[in-house]
């Protein structure tokens, strides 16, 4: 395994490998890594030759009033977890290298999809996000990129923004991988208290219990909403920041259930915002 810091550098070790026939498989993380993210490297590793992590902890994409500079940075810790999973490449950049000065070149994105869920609540994140996920593509080349789940409105719009803009990539987005007791697997988890902790699972009880009302032939979404608000408002430390269902193909909001949806949830516990989601489908 290398690691590599420079742009020049990655580009010159990518071509090389790509000269030789290699497929390349590209996971994007800001560190701090879990089993999700080992989730993602090992499909990534399933499906190409040389595999590649970005390490980037991504100022565009996080708001005045976020977490930037608490986000945990563990790098010695991830750099251990990618050689035993045989991780070809870090691409570790400095944020200068990434946008040095002066940088003035973004990629917005418009429409229904960012104007919902997260990117209603968090403006201009999706912009950071595109913005640092084509610098990365660009650098990479990657064949295929693996995105989670539990990041689905990102993963639905990074899939849209590479068929717009024509970049060569294959999007693979893989199932959210939970702790045992339910709770999505994030690095934002690492901030809850003791306390906090015990409760967050209550997020994922409240999206089963929507899908199992579903299962059963619960079609309207204000019901299966008001179910999923009841089980996360029944505890005082839960703030729920929304709770939508929305058409995956065009995440207009749905009033009735019959085609498939998304069902997102992102609701604050403390001061830690977590978000989870799940597929509803006939």
């Amino acid at each position: 395994m290398i690691i590599v810091e420079s742009i020049k550098e990655a580009k010159e070790i990518i071509r090389e490998k790509k000269r030789r026939g290699l497929k390349i498989g590209f996971v994007p993380t800001m560190g701090c890594l879990h089993l999700g993210h080992i989730s993602l490297i090992e499909k990534a590793r399933k499906l190409s030759d040389y595999v590649v992590v970005s390490i980037f902890v991504n100022p565009t994409q996080f708001g005045p009033n976020e977490d930037y500079d608490k986000y945990p940075r563990t790098f010695e810790q991830d750099k251990i977890m990618c050689e035993i999973h045989n991780v070809s490449m870090i691409f570790h950049p400095s944020v200068q290298e990434m946008y040095p000065q002066n940088f003035s070149t973004f990629v917005e994105v418009t429409g229904q999809i960012s104007q919902v869920l997260c990117g209603a609540k968090r403006e201009g994140h999706f912009r950071g996000v595109a913005t640092v996920v084509s610098k990365l593509f660009n650098i990479v080349e990657p064949d295929v990129a693996i995105f989670g789940q539990k990041d689905a409105q990102q993963a639905f719009i990074i899939k849209k923004m590479v068929k717009e803009l024509d970049f060569p990539i294959e999007i693979v987005v893989s199932e959210t991988v939970r702790e045992e007791d339910g709770l999505a697997m994030s690095s934002r988890n690492n901030y809850l208290s003791k306390e906090e902790r015990a409760i967050a699972p209550l997020i994922k009880k409240a999206l089963d219990e929507a899908e199992e009302a579903f299962k059963k032939g619960e079609t309207k979404a204000e019901i299966l909403k008001k179910k999923v608000e009841q089980i996360i408002n029944s505890s005082p430390l839960f703030k729920i920041d929304y709770v939508e269902i929305v058409d995956t193909e065009n995440f207009n909001p749905v009033d009735e259930v019959s085609s498939e949806s998304l069902l997102a949830v992102a609701a604050f516990l403390g001061k830690t915002r977590l978000i989870d989601n799940l597929i509803l489908k006939k």
